[in-house]
């Protein structure tokens, strides 16, 4: 994986003019790239004092640093580099993986892949920018921010999800509106549906991407899509659902009852096939579906949602549509909450820089989740020394 990342490095054009290079852009980004790995602030520091000191260091036998360079020295070369320069290594690491056997049970509905995506802010200020900041007015208070689309590989009871390439909300050339996630959402899509076998991935969204255009982008690149599907935004669909409610027989209906180690639980799947997704005669014609759980001994409801998707539902697959819309979260649970909470340190500011650099040190930050997530599913030994010690 270390091997893939120098690739990538080697690859990123000399941007200096002047004589000043004594570090190499390689260096500096081997050189973040290790802080993530490692989760620990002072470990560059550490290197150097032990450079001094034996005149070796783990940043060089580890990580393939030749010289160390200073923090303010890592950031500034690392600055003008597009993070767009780190995209192979997250879908060469993805490919290795997919090719074994770890991603056997990474599957959902269909047998297809399932892609859960949303979008996080990572930085916030009310002082420092950039030409690349979202900004947001509220009174007289400007905030400067930066947005980012992730998207992860999960599938319904797996522990851990596999980072993918992510997609930075910028201003984008020739649009005068600031980005948003539904635009991120559709570049993602544009640029990587073909990284995948055709119909062979469900992609997993929130009510936000739900509406016509994002699922016929999906469609057209020959994806799956599962979405939650809230009444407020979708009137013309639930005007339907509450039409067939009225007839008998109307809405399908199964109900399953479980055990989940505690109490017993009432499972209510209601579906309905070809319903608009919007008002107008142009109206893509989707499934929806329902999921209800409920507390038997007391009636007290525990969970709801509901979905639109392109996927046939009926009696046989309407269980495996429900399990694989609710691994939507997983993005949020086993993807941001970890990246917040777990020692990655997502939303610190480690430098805004005037160009790249908040963008590319996030960037580096998710391929070391996503390396942590690899040696995790594949390596064994790996696996003894977490079980072993419980920081990394």
């Amino acid at each position: 994986m270390l091997g893939m990342l120098r690739a990538a490095l080697a690859q990123v054009p000399e941007h200096r003019s002047g004589e000043n290079t004594r570090y190499e852009i390689s260096d500096a980004g081997l050189s973040a790239f290790s802080v993530f790995f490692i989760q620990s602030p002072s470990f560059l520091e550490y290197q150097r004092v032990m450079e001094g000191k034996r005149g070796r260091n783990n940043a060089r036998s580890v990580f393939g640093v030749e010289v160390i360079p200073s923090d303010g020295q890592t950031r500034n070369l690392l600055d003008p580099v597009e993070p767009t320069r780190f995209g192979a290594p997250f879908w060469e690491i993805y490919t290795r993986l997919a090719e074994s056997a770890v991603l056997e049970g990474y599957r959902g509905i269909g047998g297809t892949r399932l892609i859960s995506v949303d979008g996080s802010q990572y930085f916030s200020s009310q002082r420092v920018h950039c030409d690349n900041c979202r900004v947001t007015v509220q009174g007289k208070q400007t905030t400067y921010s930066h947005h980012v689309l992730l998207a992860v590989l999960c599938a319904p009871g797996q522990e851990h999800v596999v980072c993918l390439e992510p997609e930075f909300m910028v201003p984008q050339d020739g649009h005068e509106k600031q980005d948003c996630e539904q635009q991120a959402m559709k570049r993602w899509v544009h640029r990587h549906a073909g990284r995948f076998e055709a119909w062979g991935v469900t992609i997993l969204a929130d009510d936000l991407h739900c509406h016509q255009p994002i699922c016929e982008e999906l469609l057209a690149h020959k994806m799956h899509f599962i979405m939650t599907c809230k009444t407020e935004s979708h009137p013309a669909l639930y005007e339907e659902v509450e039409l067939l409610e009225r007839v008998k027989g109307g809405i399908s209906t199964r109900t399953e009852h479980c055990w989940n180690g505690r109490y017993h639980e009432r499972w209510v799947y209601r579906w309905v096939e070809q319903v608009p997704l919007r008002m107008g005669a142009d109206a893509l014609m989707v499934q929806w579906c329902e999921l209800t759980v409920v507390r038997e001994e007391t009636g007290e409801q525990v969970y709801h949602n509901a979905w639109a998707t392109d996927h046939a539902v009926d009696e046989q697959t309407v269980i495996s549509v429900a399990a694989s819309g609710r691994s939507r979260w997983k993005v949020e649970n086993e993807g941001i909450n970890v990246l917040k909470n777990r020692g990655y340190n997502f939303e610190h500011n480690y430098g805004h820089g005037s160009q790249y650099r908040c963008a590319v040190l996030l960037t580096l930050l998710l391929l070391a989740f996503l390396c942590h997530t690899a040696l995790s599913l594949s390596c064994l030994t790996y696996q003894a020394v977490r079980r072993a010690r419980a920081a990394r």
